[in-house]
């Protein structure tokens, strides 16, 4: 937790008290909802009410209508398709969701992943080669694609139809102070960031994409894909793990395909949900983000992810356990070498050589290239400013991986200084490259160098909904934030200031110790119980002895014990008054 961390608290206006009486809802909850930048009465009702019906017309992504007459045919010709996706958890689903549907509506298809260490990010020259050699007629990308020019361009030399689906940020060179997009060559290309045909919600992830396009061939074709529905679980799934904002139709999908995940058909799925110990549960976001999404990752980092493929395919339930047992333990192994490697980067960093740098860029000699993304997110969050992690190949070539800040778009950084890099990609706020080794330093000065922004920019901002004195909150208050869910990225959990909180006393829980429970008082003298999740230094100057008054951020929660139900108060973070 910084104590630097800025505290902005939201003052959009709105008839709160009439849209609580007209929609039989709170006016805090009301208020709520329009800090999630939904506004009126008729946007709040269907915010909190939206279904699979309210999703987006398909048509509305560019070059829909081209790709499914293009698969229409090849379907009808009986033609070979071959999805290409790629190996993380996006990747894997929207390969998984289109293998499935395309085979219900009778394609001969088939899937393929790339190798991380073999292949790196998406499609490549080597599996277009492999694809010419099996004669396949269709590649069909999911997840990847929209930079890539050289592999796509052998396939169209060599005769294939090429179809490009993906969500990443498509590629553009700057003439003067426009933007010129370059788009792969390839018979349709449906991307919704595609800037001359824009679709009205571009936040979506590349499964959604996919899920999509398997909606709209349905509709062309007149053909029911059987347990459609069942497939929202992967673009939920995919949908958490590529971190994409929990607004518009991705809340809908997230909401609805985690309740479809909890009770999901699919015997690998589940075969996943019984090794974390989930069975039983409503799968939520932090289930997704933390657990099960992990456990696919770990999958296309220390081996292949063709065997995350395998388990949604699988339908022996013992095999699938197999395979779902098989990827959990990677993913120990894989949390195991990410500590390391975050601890050998923070040590790199207070060595004092990055001082000045706004942006940073780490060189981990003996770090596994697919846990680079990983650590730079964990260097992000500790440092809070934008990371890459930077690892040697065998070859000598350097790959990395950035994760960046709000302030920070990190695709158009790189984008200046793309004539340093071989290849990359990713979007503003994740980004893949490899570069030269001898450009390494040259590719940090001028990152920095071009990065206008200060380090007041890069620091921590906390948005509070609203200051809400504690003895103002009551649990069917606290019930009825439930129809805010699922919350996550672009719909965060409801956050409150209260002022003037008296802390009295503290004890230490937890098997860990990451747990603080402490005894206080709100301003008017209520006594409450205040819980912090997290190490005791992280919170320094609450860990002495005698009382400390505090203004503190913190959202309600609901403790249930032996039958009984109180409200414990979650703090997030606090300013010291004195």
């Amino acid at each position: 937790m910084s104590r630097n961390t800025k505290w902005m608290v939201y003052a959009k206006k709105e008839d709160f008290e009439g849209i609580g009486r007209r929609l039989g809802i709170s006016p805090v909850l009301a208020r709520l909802v329009r800090n999630r930048d939904v506004i009126g009465p008729d946007e709040t009702a269907a915010y909190l009410s939206a279904t699979t019906k309210d999703l987006r017309d398909p048509f509305l992504l560019p070059d829909m209508e081209i790709a499914c007459g293009i698969l229409q045919d090849k379907i009808r010709n009986g033609k070979s398709i071959r999805i290409i996706g790629d190996y993380d958890v996006d990747g894997i689903c929207s390969a998984y969701i289109l293998l499935r549907a395309l085979r219900s509506l009778g394609a001969k298809v088939d899937a393929k992943l790339p190798d991380r260490v073999i292949d790196g990010y998406g499609i490549n020259e080597r599996l277009v080669r492999e694809a010419i050699s099996d004669r396949v007629d269709t590649i069909l990308t999911c997840d990847n694609g929209i930079a890539a020019k050289e592999p796509l361009t052998i396939a169209k030399d060599a005769g294939m139809t090429v179809i490009v689906t993906d969500h990443h940020e498509v590629p553009y060179e700057l003439i003067g102070e426009e933007k010129h997009y370059l788009l792969p060559p390839a018979d349709a290309v449906i991307d919704p960031k595609w800037q001359s045909d824009p679709y009205p919600f571009p936040e979506i992830c590349g499964a959604v994409v996919a899920l999509k396009l398997c909606q709209a061939l349905q509709n062309n074709m007149n053909a029911d894909i059987p347990e459609y529905d069942q497939l929202l679980a992967f673009a939920a799934l995919a949908t958490v793990c590529d971190v994409m904002p929990l607004r518009d139709e991705n809340r809908i999908i997230v909401r609805t395909g985690l309740q479809i995940a909890s009770n999901t058909r699919n015997t690998g799925l589940n075969a996943l949900i019984r090794v974390c110990d989930l069975s039983g549960r409503d799968l939520s976001v932090y289930h997704a983000g933390f657990i099960l999404g992990p456990c696919l990752n770990a999958s296309g980092r220390l081996n292949s992810a063709e065997r995350a493929l395998e388990l949604f395919s699988e339908k022996d339930e013992n095999k699938a356990l197999v395979i779902a047992q098989e990827l959990k333990n990677l993913n120990e192994s894989r949390k195991d070498m990410t500590l390391r490697g975050t601890e050998t980067a923070c040590r790199l960093i207070e060595s004092g050589a990055y001082q000045e740098d706004r942006i940073l860029v780490i060189l981990l000699e003996d770090c596994h290239e697919s846990l680079a993304g990983i650590i730079a997110g964990r260097v992000r969050e500790h440092y809070h400013r934008p990371a890459f992690v930077l690892t040697r190949l065998e070859s000598g070539v350097i790959k990395g991986s950035g994760r960046s800040a709000e302030c920070y778009n990190m695709f158009d950084g790189l984008t200046q200084v793309q004539d340093l890099l071989l290849k990359f990609g990713g979007h503003a706020m994740a980004a893949g490259l490899t570069l030269a080794e001898e450009n390494v330093d040259e590719f940090r000065r001028r990152l920095n160098e071009n990065c206008a922004l200060t380090d007041e920019d890069f620091a921590e901002v906390l948005h509070l909904d609203m200051e809400l004195p504690p003895e103002s909150v009551s649990i069917p208050l606290v019930q009825e934030f439930s129809l805010l869910e699922p919350c996550g990225t672009g719909n965060p959990r409801p956050l409150f200031a209260a002022r003037n909180v008296l802390i009295q006393r503290f004890r230490i829980l937890g098997k860990n110790g990451n747990v603080i429970k402490f005894s206080a008082r709100s301003a008017s003298g209520m006594p409450m119980e205040l819980i912090y999740f997290g190490m005791p230094e992280e919170v320094p100057e609450l860990m002495t002895a005698g009382e400390k008054i505090v203004n503190i951020a913190y959202y309600p929660d609901i403790n249930r014990y032996q039958g009984r139900e109180s409200i414990q108060y979650v703090m997030r973070d606090y300013k010291v008054l004195h």
